[in-house]
């Protein structure tokens, strides 16, 4: 279940393009907040707080609590538009979300425990076709991310959609196009695992036996 977070923004009663760049020259962020039987409201956030939620895993994936000064309401953040060349956020959108309200989201994947795959200890490459998984779920049974354990997964080994351990409620909106949400593909030089070698250093042993004796014969 999606955790929430507090978010706080500062209420600007002027509207427009003229008054958010007015916003961003006092080093604030325009924001609006949207949806539900509430009208519109406009608001702004502080870059810093801004960007530190920008570089956490699953931004888009949470509930904030919105602190506008008015009391709080609960919101999902839907878009960030950023400067072509800056590529500095330069606005935020938030929709409000209620109890038993679906939405679309993209749900990050996280892989672990490469270390434990037997494939890629031989030297196999984890291709990822799925970052995020496309899907609807309810607002408040919404994960912030999906773990695929990669334990135990061989070279050719592959992660289908039918793998992932999905919260209930949560429903992939392209099951087909996601089917396969990562393989080991083979390297081009296999390396040799610490088996590997133990079973060829026995190999070289049993040889020298074999000749010893066929010395002494």
């Amino acid at each position: 279940m999606s955790s929430v977070n507090q978010f706080k923004g500062e209420i600007r009663e002027n509207t427009g393009k003229g008054a958010s760049r007015e916003a961003r020259r006092s080093d604030r962020i325009p924001a609006v907040l949207y949806g539900g039987e509430s009208d519109p409201v406009h608001f702004t956030v502080e870059p810093v707080a801004l960007s530190k939620e920008l570089h956490a895993t699953g931004f888009f994936s949470k509930i904030y609590d919105l602190d506008l000064g008015k009391g709080k309401e609960k919101a999902l953040p839907r878009d960030v538009q950023f400067h072509p060349v800056t590529d500095v956020p330069i606005h935020l959108d938030f929709v409000r979300v209620t109890k038993g309200t679906n939405i679309h989201v993209a749900i990050p994947i996280t892989f672990i425990n490469e270390i434990l795959s037997p494939g890629m200890k031989k030297g196999g490459v984890l291709n990822i076709s799925v970052h995020a998984l496309d899907a609807t779920c309810d607002v408040y049974n919404m994960p912030e991310e999906i773990i695929v354990d990669l334990e135990g997964l061989e070279i050719h080994g592959t992660i289908h959609l039918a793998d992932l351990k999905l919260p209930e409620g949560v429903v992939p909106l392209h099951p087909e196009r996601d089917d396969v949400i990562a393989n080991v593909v083979a390297p081009t030089i296999m390396k040799e695992t610490d088996e590997d070698e133990g079973e060829a250093a026995e190999g070289e042993e049993t040889t020298e036996e074999g000749s010893s004796e066929a010395s002494s014969e």
